[in-house]
């Protein structure tokens, strides 16, 4: 006996059966978020679904946390799809662009922020000066990370925000399209089939 079940990303809903398709939903940037980000990404590789999709509504958080993320996209064996419902900002702008091109999707209400990585470090001169070198590294990695997965030189949004004086850059669905951000201006629906076996027995 097949089921078949549509729903929208926009609904809270649960899985019904074990073995249904992985949807993972992005709200934080932290250690727990990034654990359980991970774990979600691990059984999505065994459910026999063809893309994994990644819903998020975030203001952003902790790099690391999201390099973590990052790390379990590019080793899953199943396509990633990213769809923004809200705001993506900050951290969450990267993933998005992590999404496999042709499948990073956008309500057309949605909002991206795309800003410079930030330290509050405090201490002693040469652990501030440790702390601002490493965040110069890591702004620069993400700014490129996020060109080449747009397919853009490394330094596309290095310069952008170089030339917005890197105030935080807002970006409505219309301008994350023209920046080949976003692919489409809609939220997909999906289509959820699987087979339910009943032993009356």
């Amino acid at each position: 006996m097949n089921v078949i079940k549509y729903f929208s990303p926009l609904l809270k809903e649960k899985k019904f059966i074990e073995d249904l398709p992985v949807v993972i939903r992005v709200r934080n940037f932290d250690e727990a978020a990034a654990k359980e980000f991970s774990e979600q990404m691990s059984l999505a590789q065994n459910t026999g679904q063809p893309v994994v999709p990644i819903i998020i509504d975030s203001y952003g958080g902790q790099v690391y946390s999201l390099m973590s993320m990052i790390s379990d996209i590019r080793h899953s064996k199943v396509d990633v799809a990213t769809i923004v419902q809200g705001k993506a900002m900050s951290c969450g702008a990267l993933l998005f662009s992590f999404g496999k091109e042709g499948m990073r999707y956008m309500d057309p209400d949605a909002t991206l922020m795309i800003h410079d990585v930030s330290s509050m470090r405090l201490g002693k001169v040469e652990e501030i000066k440790a702390s601002a070198e490493e965040t110069e590294r890591l702004n620069k990695k993400v700014y490129r990370m996020m060109a080449k997965n747009c397919g853009h030189s490394e330094d596309y949004f290095l310069d952008i925000v170089h030339q917005k004086s890197h105030a935080d850059w807002f970006l409505g669905t219309p301008e994350a399209r023209k920046h080949n951000l976003a692919n489409y201006d809609h939220i997909p629906t999906f289509k959820i089939t699987t087979k339910v076996e009943f032993d009356f027995g």
